[in-house]
């Protein structure tokens, strides 16, 4: 007897349903799983084996039993423990041991060989696929049905082991549904930096006020101990909450790459990713044999931090180029092509030398001028192009460490959000949301420069050798500094901020 049940497989961020179609015949034992299956999806023989008997039930390991078990569609690479339970289900169904109708219904969960059910990751895509395919319930692990609400529009169910999905499937005990996840904008946390704790650094603290409000990349250049890694890690506490939307998004990531925990199982406030400089490429971009999520895209809708930016390695720098300019990142493999969404804010820390005193007037550099360029060039002009914002941070007199406190992070974020929501409004009818996500359509559609002001962009471009790239990310920030402002149009001292912010080779 042949029977089928859905599961679901994650294919890059997203998954697909899987028929698992399963028949018994008589003949020479086998007991075989076919359709691209990996060593973990064969190796849940020997857990679907165990789990049966100590249900109680007959196992496939009968000598005249032929056990063939297909994973349609055979095109598309099944790996993980989360066909344990409809394998399982699957033989019990086919064998006639139990009786149930599985059309309209989505299984997932690893087995242990007591029965038990354990959690797997990528719950929120595959209760997304499951969904959007027409299935009315999907039948998780426990501990998986949060992460699993924030999907409306299909009924979810929690199960602990094997024998009890067996008795509510069979009708003899009833589960309740897991209610559904009612997102509220609840209160940000307290973050462990506040901008009022840090002294000096006011162009610093403005500069990163006006990256965040628009999503704009940007570098800091100073001597060690100036406060770079300290102003990035506070960085978090003036960016406005995640739309419920956006939470969908980053949960789906971190869910895929098994980073939700029982106590998070989904993300309510923007990434901050802070890999070490001796992070590999494909760490930080992506891939693998099996392409999964880098460091770039776990920090979608939030902060990717690069500290000691020069010492990462060159094709890593490099490798950033694409999703600085397209928001995504692309992985090609011989199985496929996979799309990871890399929409985040690259803040980026770097010394101006070697020992980092090039320039300091206190200190003096022990650098050759030859060791001093090669440090440089290791982020290349194109690289530096493509960061919105270039910020100063000289060392800390000793009167600003003793001085009252600054503003606090709370007032920018509130600035912050007013700016947001304006460009919200103003891309109400594309898909972006920010100042930095506008191409060359969106530029001549919503930044107008005044006819005063041609003749300063005028003399910028010429004396400072503006690239292209660099003319319009100054419009872009000069958008977002008038939005911060709540201006509707580029003032003269909006532009010439924005001007300030280009690194000094430009201006």
């Amino acid at each position: 007897m042949a029977v089928t049940i859905h599961s679901a497989q994650v294919v890059g961020l997203d998954a697909r349903i899987i028929s698992v179609e399963l028949d018994i015949t008589p003949g020479l034992h086998i007991f075989t799983i076919v359709g691209l299956a990996d060593k973990e999806v064969q190796e849940s023989r020997e857990r679907i084996t165990a789990a049966i008997q100590n249900l109680g039930a007959l196992a496939p390991h009968k000598k005249s039993q032929r056990v063939i078990v297909n994973l349609a569609p055979a095109d598309i690479k099944k790996e993980g423990p989360a066909f344990d339970l409809p394998i399982a289900l699957g033989f019990l169904l086919a064998s006639g041991q139990i009786a149930f109708d599985p059309r309209h219904t989505v299984f997932l969960g690893e087995l242990g060989l007591d029965g038990g059910i354990r959690k797997v990751s990528g719950i929120l895509a595959s209760t997304l696929a499951s969904r959007d395919a027409g299935f009315g319930r999907i039948i998780l692990p426990k501990g998986n049905g949060a992460e699993a609400s924030l999907v409306a529009g299909i009924t979810i169910y929690e199960v602990t082991s094997l024998q009890e999905t067996v008795e509510f499937l069979t009708g003899r005990k009833t589960l309740e549904v897991f209610p559904a996840h009612a997102h509220t904008q609840e209160k940000l946390p307290d973050m462990a930096a506040d901008y009022r704790h840090i002294k000096g650094q006011e162009k610093a603290k403005r500069g990163l006020e006006v990256a965040a409000a628009g999503n704009h990349n940007a570098l800091m250049v100073g001597p060690p101990g100036g406060g770079k890694t300290l102003l990035a890690q506070a960085l978090p506490s003036i960016l406005p909450p995640l739309s419920f939307e956006e939470c969908l998004e980053v949960t789906k990531i971190y869910s895929i790459s098994g980073k939700l925990s029982d106590n998070t199982p989904f993300i309510r406030e923007r990434p901050f990713r802070n890999p070490h400089h001796t992070a590999s490429y494909t760490a930080v971009i992506g891939g693998g044999t099996h392409p999964r999520p880098g460091e770039a895209t776990l920090a979608h809708r939030g902060v990717l931090f690069l500290d000691e930016f020069p010492e990462f390695d060159r094709r890593v720098i490099e490798s950033l180029r694409q999703p600085l300019e397209e928001r995504a990142i692309t992985v090609a493999r011989s199985q496929g092509t996979h799309v990871f969404p890399a929409q985040f804010m690259l803040i980026a820390a770097m010394n101006p030398c070697p020992c980092g005193n090039f320039g300091n007037p206190i200190k003096d550099c022990a650098c050759s001028p030859g060791s001093v360029i090669r440090y440089k060039k290791k982020i290349s002009g194109p690289m530096l192009d493509r960061i919105d914002i270039h910020i100063d941070t000289p060392a800390v007199e000793y009167e600003k460490l003793e001085g009252a406190e600054g503003e606090p992070s709370e007032k920018i974020r509130a600035r912050i959000a007013a700016a947001r929501t304006l460009q919200a409004d103003r891309f109400q009818d594309l898909p972006i949301t920010t100042n930095a996500e506008m191409g060359l359509r969106e530029i001549k559609q919503f930044i107008r420069i005044k006819d005063a002001l041609k003749p300063i962009l005028r003399l910028a471009h010429e004396r400072y050798q503006l690239s292209a790239r660099a003319y319009h990310r100054v419009l872009k920030v000069s958008r977002t500094i008038a939005d911060l402002a709540g201006s509707p149009d580029i003032e003269a001292s909006h532009l010439t901020e924005a001007l300030q912010y280009r690194p000094r080779a430009e201006v």
